[in-house]
């Protein structure tokens, strides 16, 4: 791509940052531009983002059906996956995964619920409380 022919379309992120793109100078050397966005890149983004709210609404029906703890809601909400939550708190995998049962979650000491919410940026009592 030309330095000239660096994309500006409208973008959700461009009243926020403008991303550097490699593009051939008029010398035919790669040379960095700003592009304020992509309509290829935005609406993939967005279709992303579709996903993740949807990820993340099916969470919060799981925790107020009573079929998993609102700590299963709160990894979503932080983009999290079992590996990357377990690494942050400090435990195995498969425990954070018992932690996800209400069973198991009514039963969690207050010591262990806050490393979930310090991990999350809550209260305990957010995180205890949570109705959805």
């Amino acid at each position: 791509m030309k330095k000239g022919e660096i994309p500006q379309d409208k973008s959700t992120l461009e009243n926020f940052t403008d991303e550097v793109i490699y593009a051939k100078g008029e010398d035919g050397k790669y040379d960095t531009g700003l592009s304020t966005g992509w309509s290829v890149k935005s609406e993939a983004l967005d279709s992303a983002w579709e996903d993740i709210n949807g990820e993340l609404e099916e969470a919060r029906k799981d925790v107020m059906n009573g079929t998993k703890s609102p700590i299963f809601y709160f990894m979503k909400k932080e983009l999290m996956d079992e590996a990357i939550l377990a690494s942050y708190v400090g435990f195995m995998k498969f425990r954070v995964k018992r932690h996800f049962k209400p069973s198991v979650f009514k039963r969690i000491k207050n010591s262990t619920l806050e490393k979930y919410a310090s991990v999350f940026n809550i209260s305990i009592d957010e995180l205890k409380l949570f109705k959805g």
